[in-house]
C-alpha cells in the first residue's frame, strides 16, 4: 500500500496511472501535481484523486512514491526540483520514452538526500493524447520496462516494479542507453515514418487522401500523436533515432532498388522473408 502517490502531470498516462491505482485501491491518496489548476479539475471531479495542486512542493509533501508524468524534456528539467521537494525515503519514477537523459540527470544530482530514482518507459500509450482520453485499464498486459543502473538502489528497483506490477503490467530491466536505442528502432522510428508517410502523399497530391483506404489509415495512425510531445521525443533520443533512420534507409533503398531493376523473384524472397519476421511478433 502507497501512503501517498504523487503524480506529476496529469496526461494520457499520468491520468491512467491515477485511475487504475484508484480502482485497484493500491493508495490511501493521491495527489495531481500540474501547471494550471484548470487541468487538474476533472480528474478531482470524478474521483481519481484525492487532491490536486499546482504546487511542487506541496503536492509532493509526504508522498513516498512519485511519477514523473511530463513530457521527456520538461521530465528532465523538472528532476532536480522534484529530487530537492521529494520526502526522505520517496522513490521516484518516470514514464519518459528516453531514458539516457533523464537517467544521468538522476545521478548527478546530491546523493546526500535519502531519495531514489528509477527510470521507467510503460509500453502503452495511444495516439490520443490529455487527460480526457486517460483510462484504468490501460495498464493490464502491457511491457514496462525499468532502466537501473549499478549505482541504483536494488530496493527501489524493487518497489518501483511491483508498482507496475500491481497495474497488471510485465516488468523488464535493461540498461538506459540499450532501452533508447530499442525505443528508436521500435516505437520512434514508425513514429517519424508514420509522419513522414502522410506529408509524401501531401506532397505528390493532397487530392489522393481522398481514397486513402483502411491500410493506409492503420499505418499511418500514430502521426495523429500530439506534436509537441514527439518533437521532444525525437530529438531527446536524437543520436539513437539517426542510428535507426540509417538502418531504415538501407533497407528502404534495397526495396527500391529490387523494384527499379524489376527484380521480382528477388524481391518476392525479400519481402517473404520480411513477412516472416513480422509474423513472429504476433
Amino acid at each position: 500500500m502507497i501512503r501517498r502517490l504523487a503524480v506529476v502531470g496529469l496526461g494520457l498516462l499520468g491520468g491512467s496511472v491515477a485511475k487504475a491505482v484508484r480502482e485497484r485501491g493500491l493508495a490511501r491518496e493521491v495527489v495531481a501535481v500540474g501547471r494550471r489548476i484548470e487541468s487538474l479539475t476533472a480528474a478531482l471531479s470524478d474521483g481519481a484523486v484525492h487532491r490536486i495542486t499546482t504546487d511542487l512542493a506541496d503536492g509532493l509533501a509526504g508522498a513516498d512514491v512519485v511519477l514523473l508524468a511530463t513530457p521527456v524534456a520538461t521530465a528532465e528539467g523538472l528532476l532536480p526540483k522534484v529530487w530537492q521537494a521529494a520526502a526522505d525515503g520517496a522513490v521516484i519514477t518516470d514514464v519518459g520514452s528516453t531514458k539516457g537523459p533523464i537517467v544521468r540527470c538522476a545521478e548527478a544530482l546530491p546523493t546526500e538526500r535519502s531519495v531514489a530514482f528509477v527510470g521507467s518507459h510503460p509500453m502503452a500509450g495511444s495516439e490520443l493524447s490529455g487527460y480526457g482520453v486517460s483510462r484504468a485499464d490501460l495498464f493490464p498486459g502491457a511491457l514496462v520496462i525499468v532502466t537501473p543502473t549499478e549505482r541504483t538502489d536494488p530496493l527501489a528497483v524493487k518497489r518501483v516494479s511491483e508498482f507496475w506490477e500491481a497495474l497488471g503490467c510485465r516488468v523488464s530491466a535493461m540498461d538506459p542507453d540499450d532501452h533508447d536505442r530499442a525505443a528508436a528502432a521500435v516505437s520512434h522510428l514508425p513514429h517519424l515514418v508514420a509522419y513522414a508517410l502522410v506529408e509524401a502523399v501531401a506532397r505528390l497530391n493532397p487530392s489522393f487522401f481522398g481514397v486513402a483506404a483502411r491500410g493506409f489509415k492503420d499505418t499511418t495512425r500514430i502521426a495523429a500523436s500530439d506534436a509537441r510531445v514527439w518533437r521532444e521525443i525525437f530529438l531527446s533520443n536524437r543520436a539513437a533515432l539517426g542510428e535507426a533512420l540509417e538502418a531504415f534507409r538501407a533497407a528502404l533503398g534495397e526495396l527500391d532498388r529490387l523494384v527499379a531493376e524489376e527484380d521480382g523473384e528477388g524481391l518476392e524472397l525479400r519481402l517473404d522473408e520480411i513477412r516472416r519476421r513480422r509474423s513472429r511478433l504476433e
